[in-house]
């Protein structure tokens, strides 16, 4: 007798486990109802189905992100092996990661021997942040010296400033032991002679005389005309001779277990770029940017277009306004586009629980990670932002893409 007593109330009680919460769905649904009508029930349930889903693509902690797949994949690799060491710090691997970029030269855009300028000179562009105390060491147009990313993080360690430029960027670097080094390779050289073989072509160069579309200068400024635009937009529209070649830049999040965070940038910047010419790379809030209380971001593309919009910043703060990873990025580049249509961008984003997203323009952007339990880098191929919407992203084979 007591034991048929015991089952019927516990098959009761299982019963009250299902029928209590479908209970109290069935009432706030009837309440939304009767408030606000079936618009706001859908919106409702909309939302909630939008931020279940977008909790799906975290792999778990320590988790690295970065900016193209391809060469780059090695410096996810470094980096996340990195942060299965204990002692390893979200610095330590964003340094680790960056360090390997460069010392493998990824794709020609990272490290010596890539993107000389007018002068046949590689210099080198690199920031790191950290997502605690905010603060950021950085150095711009730095000559003769590999070590960018490390050098960045000396002066976030052992200064009160936050970015060093050109020849003084490299005392710095000597007085702090690391060794001067010429950054022409073979390939370098032979690549910016024949540049200058063909005239220059393309370069960064605009409302000058001689005309610089044929001419290798040396140039001179052309008199503006306050009133008269026309001369400016050049910048704005695509030139006849074509782009100039090389902008692109590894920048990185690291997400550790403990859930402190770092990013960082490195990059030998654009290609037959003027010398002294400092892109976004070395910019915090525009080539990277991190809040361990939100998230971080990378950004790569036109860095003088997107220095402008400091977009990196601006999609960490859409993160804290409850964005999405991924529409944290649509936003900071719909931004650019609306001044910038033929802008250049990729963006990718991490919050802070290492849900990831991307976005970019003006080509096909792509960005690895690798995170929690992950045996390899994945790397995921972003179409860039068309005709007011944005296609979905395909996860790939860290084998099988460039960028």
């Amino acid at each position: 007798m007591l034991m048929a007593l015991f089952s019927t109330g516990a098959a009761s009680l299982l019963r009250l486990r299902y029928i209590l919460p479908l209970a109290l769905f069935v009432i706030i649904t009837m309440e939304y109802l009767r408030r606000f009508g079936l618009s706001y029930l859908i919106l409702w349930l909309s939302v909630g189905v939008r931020s279940t889903s977008a909790t799906e693509n975290s792999p778990g902690l320590p988790i690295v992100i970065n900016t193209w797949g391809g060469s780059f994949t090695a410096a996810t690799d470094a980096a996340y092996l990195s942060l299965l060491k204990p002692e390893t710090s979200a610095l330590d691997a964003v340094e680790i990661g960056c360090s390997t970029c460069e010392a493998n030269q990824c794709d020609g855009s990272v490290g010596y021997g890539g993107s000389p300028d007018e002068n046949c000179e590689t210099t080198l562009d690199a920031m790191i942040m950290d997502g605690t105390t905010m603060k950021s060491g950085a150095v711009a147009a730095l000559r003769r010296i590999k070590d960018a990313i490390s050098i960045a993080r000396a002066v976030l360690e052992h200064t009160t400033h936050t970015l060093l430029a050109g020849d003084f960027a490299t005392d710095f670097a000597l007085q702090n032991g690391f060794i001067a080094q010429n950054l022409t390779t073979g390939a370098s050289a032979l690549s910016c002679a024949q540049w200058h073989a063909a005239n220059c072509q393309p370069n960064y160069r605009i409302n000058v005389s001689p005309d610089p579309g044929c001419s290798c200068g040396p140039y001179k400024p052309v008199a503006l005309n306050s009133s008269d635009e026309s001369s400016y937009a050049q910048e704005l529209r695509p030139r006849d001779r074509g782009p100039p070649e090389g902008h692109d830049t590894i920048s990185m999040i690291a997400l550790h277990a403990s859930g402190t965070m770092a990013a960082g940038t490195s990059t030998n910047g654009a290609s037959r770029k003027i010398p002294g010419r400092v892109g976004d790379g070395p910019i915090t809030g525009s080539g990277s940017y991190v809040d361990g209380e939100v998230g971080g971001c990378g950004a790569t593309g036109d860095g003088d277009i997107m220095m402008r919009f400091l977009p990196c910043y601006q999609a960490v703060e859409n993160l804290r306004q409850g964005m999405t990873p991924e529409e944290a990025a649509e936003d900071a580049v719909r931004r650019m586009l609306r001044k910038y249509p033929e802008v250049q961008s990729g963006i990718v984003v991490v919050n802070n629980k290492g849900e990831h997203g991307g976005a970019g323009s003006g080509w096909t952007f792509t960005y690895s990670y690798r995170g929690g339990a992950m045996n390899e880098t994945a790397v995921v191929s972003v179409p860039p932002i068309d005709n007011g919407a944005v296609r979905p992203r395909e996860r790939l084979s860290p084998k099988s893409v460039g960028f």
